[in-house]
């Protein structure tokens, strides 16, 4: 669904822009040009008051408060990310790179990769094809139904770490990045299944809700409230030592889940990442590297 609702967008774009060109040139090219210059700006503009509200959030946050240069860098970053995320990976080339699982255990661990919120398997294409070279058994899921709650999800989550341990005869590695750490939580939940895990990663999930989850409507965006029922009841039913099986990677700079430490868990490894957006926190070459290399060594 993800995925038709974005190329449908993109191509409004896109038909939108040569629209207005062809109406526009003949009478006025300068015209023409400021309306697409105009456009882009309100973009940025709507994404920069993103990373003002973010960076306003967190002053009284424990992390690190970022600098005005890291806030800036980490804005014009996360525009282009965010293009080639929403308007190219995940519309057009989701299904691009499959899944790959072993005809025969190679005696490797295996992943499962879970999106986020208006996400789909398309944001995950660096990861797969980095997995599948390193002879890395790797699912990535589709979260349906996409605005529904996030209680749908553990069954989705569950056919994943099922296909991968079947494949490899290991408990896999589970990646969930911003409401995919909280799917994953919901899967342990609903399963009980912590010893079928090896461990997970989460980048940029807010475990205690996010400031900007009371704008949401949706199910699932209401759930991630800071501070909600949802986020609270989850905690409320995770039994104690369960965190010391995640490590929880976040952001003085991530512009959707604030403040900063929402998306860390007491009793898990906390890593900060200064100055990383969040979704360019989950195609952040070291964040991939660190993950990848700790896989290969089977230890976090």
């Amino acid at each position: 669904m993800i995925a038709r609702l974005q190329t449908l967008l993109t191509l409004g774009i896109v038909l939108g822009h040569l629209a207005w060109l062809l109406g526009v040139w003949p009478h006025s090219p300068a015209w023409a040009l400021g309306g697409l210059a105009a456009g882009w700006l309100l973009f940025g503009l709507v994404m920069g008051l993103q990373f003002l509200l973010m960076h306003h959030a967190n002053r009284s946050d424990p992390a690190p408060r970022a600098r005005a240069a890291q806030v800036w860098r980490a804005w014009w970053r996360e525009l282009g990310v965010v293009l080639v995320v929403f308007c190219w990976r995940q519309p057009f080339r989701s299904r691009s790179m499959p899944d790959w699982l072993p005809s025969a255990p190679n005696g490797r661990r295996g992943v499962v990769l879970v999106h986020g919120f208006v996400c789909n398997r398309g944001l995950w294409l660096p990861w797969l094809q980095q997995l599948r070279a390193a002879g890395h058994a790797c699912v990535a899921v589709n979260l349906e139904p996409v605005f529904g709650s996030i209680d749908d999800y553990p069954p989705l989550v569950e056919d994943a770490v099922r296909r991968v341990t079947e494949a490899t005869g290991m408990a896999p590695l589970l990646i969930g990045h911003s409401m995919g750490g909280l799917a994953i939580r919901a899967w342990l939940r609903a399963y009980q299944s912590d010893a079928r895990m090896h461990h997970a990663i989460t980048l940029g999930t807010p475990h205690g809700g996010t400031w900007l989850g009371r704008f949401s409507q949706m199910t699932n965006g209401r759930q991630m409230r800071l501070g909600g029922e949802w986020v609270r009841q989850l905690q409320a039913a995770e039994p104690s030592g369960r965190a010391a099986r995640f490590t929880c990677w976040y952001s003085n700079c991530d512009n959707i889940v604030f403040p900063a430490s929402t998306a860390t868990l007491a009793g898990a490894s906390n890593r900060l990442l200064e100055g990383v957006a969040h979704v360019d926190m989950a195609l952040h070459p070291g964040v991939m590297r660190e993950c990848l290399d700790a896989l290969g060594r089977d230890g976090f």
